[in-house]
């Protein structure tokens, strides 16, 4: 059910975002009579969740599952690169200068993934606005309200994670032009949304919706960041965060998170929901990492989507896991056998589809060159919009937390029983020693390919050190710069430091 807004309200809107509001949305409002009954109030909230889901438009791709969203964050870490292969992937130069840490304020991934945010709390603000223009009683709107308010609660920590100096806005008449919030009022603002939502969400687990457990792992991950964020450690607060979270526990199978029917996994606190039956769209990373051929190896008559041969591992992140690690599996390696035939595939220049770990020429790359993205199930009949949901948080990241911030507090005995369960599904050895060296490592392997790892990065330090294609980067490149466009349709706003 669509929303309805106004045609004045909505173009003071796109003043303020920059963003294409036409998918889902809105063109005029209701009376004050819609939102009174139950159906009413699921089409309202349901509209701030789907927005999760991104859109793609003129002006910029904004998925978190792949383009640009998750290619920003993941190639911008230690764990995933797109090379150039030959013509491919080049795309103005914007992943060879993300991956180099040389980024400027027009790379279109920056620019996408802020349109991702902005439209998404454009969207919750509307929302907001009709809730409370509806005739439900106050104490009918309130828990409404809080998980409105928690899901543009995420928007804002993404903000605050990418590029930290950004306007809060919450009020949907407000037709002026915002400025700068400072990264501590956004932090701040952050943590009061989901503080003062918690009391009015609900207790029980409901799938893809913003209960309790969300609230408390958002925050539970705000804190984890605190120091990177503003300065100020505070790992005790993340411990207590994590604690309260009820129901939820690891799963026998690792990759029962990332099956196709994911739905049904309790390690999952927090996930988008797709269905290709239903329209949903975005949804297509499996397509997005392997080779053009590679359908072969998933179906014998070749019904699977296309591959675009792009994003892979970079190099020592698959050797990163020892053979007996069973996540390991998350990475597609070596040669790739057709189905039909048992035979090697052989690529067009007649050599064989061996995905090889090195990468000899980041700016030339061979098409078999990369280990594979492989975490989620691959399956013959699949459509390019796949059915599978998208983690967002599980509960694993609630174990880690949890074991990062004893380790940071002097106290690694207490992290060994939250470890024990990570390195026991993954058929693991337990360390002598946990230190943070190991929890960074683990991260990465529990974590492979789940758009997480640039923050972790940020976190340990390792950013800024150098690693491969990549010198050392300053400490102004923690945050991303506000999009030239933005800036160009909005005077009030200042660049980050340091672009």
């Amino acid at each position: 059910m669509k929303v309805k807004i106004t045609a004045v309200l909505l173009s003071a809107l796109f003043t303020f975002s920059c963003t294409n509001l036409d998918e889902d949305l809105y063109d005029r409002v209701a009376d004050d009579n819609f939102g009174t009954t139950p159906n009413e109030i699921e089409a309202l909230v349901g509209g701030a969740y789907s927005s999760l889901r991104g859109f793609s438009d003129a002006i910029s791709n904004s998925f978190p599952t792949c383009e640009y969203v998750f290619f920003l964050n993941e190639v911008a870490s230690d764990e995933a690169t797109i090379p150039t292969r030959g013509t491919d992937w080049f795309d103005g130069g914007r992943y060879q200068q993300t991956q180099r840490h040389q980024w400027g304020a027009d790379n279109g991934m920056i620019l996408s993934s802020w349109r991702y945010c902005y439209t998404g709390i454009a969207k919750v603000n509307a929302i907001i606005y009709q809730v409370n223009k509806s005739g439900l009683t106050e104490q009918a709107k309130t828990p409404i309200l809080a998980e409105l308010r928690s899901v543009r609660a995420y928007y804002y920590y993404m903000l605050l994670d990418m590029f930290g100096n950004v306007p809060i806005v919450t009020n949907f008449e407000d037709q002026g032009l915002p400025a700068n919030s400072s990264r501590a009022q956004v932090y701040e603002f952050v943590e009061t949304e989901l503080l003062e939502s918690l009391p009015y969400l609900r207790s029980e687990i409901v799938y893809s919706k913003f209960t309790k457990n969300v609230a408390y792992a958002m925050l539970a991950r705000l804190y984890l960041n605190s120091e990177a964020f503003i300065g100020t450690p505070r790992w005790q607060e993340c411990i207590d965060m994590c604690q309260n979270i009820t129901g939820h526990s690891l799963a026998a199978d690792f990759f029962a998170n990332f099956a196709t029917e994911n739905q049904t996994c309790n390690e999952i606190i927090f996930s988008i929901p797709y269905d290709s039956k239903a329209g949903t769209v975005g949804n297509y990373m499996n397509s997005m990492s392997c080779h053009y051929l590679h359908k072969l190896t998933v179906s014998a008559t070749g019904d699977y989507p296309w591959s675009a041969n792009g994003m892979c591992a970079q190099p020592g992140v698959y050797s990163s896991f020892v053979d007996t690690d069973k996540r390991k599996k998350c990475m597609i390696a070596g040669p790739q056998i057709n189905r039909a035939t048992g035979s090697v595939i052989i690529m067009d220049s007649g050599e064989p589809l061996d995905y090889t770990e090195d990468i000899v020429n980041f700016t030339d790359a061979k098409q078999n060159e990369g280990v594979r993205l492989g975490k989620y199930e691959q399956k013959a009949g699949e459509q390019w919009e796949r059915d599978h949901d998208f983690v967002l948080i599980r509960y694993a990241e609630i174990l880690m937390m949890q074991a990062e911030c004893y380790v940071r507090l002097g106290q690694p005995d207490l992290a060994a029983p939250f470890i024990q369960q990570i390195t026991s599904r993954a058929g693991t050895e337990m360390p002598a020693t946990i230190d943070l060296a190991f929890i960074d490592k683990e991260l990465l392997r529990e974590f492979t390919f789940e758009g997480r790892r640039r923050t972790d990065n940020i976190r340990f330090g390792t950013f800024f050190q150098p690693w491969w294609e990549k010198g050392v980067t300053p400490p102004t490149r923690a945050i991303f710069p506000i999009p030239t466009s933005i800036l160009a349709t909005n005077q009030n706003l200042v660049q980050n430091p340091g672009y």
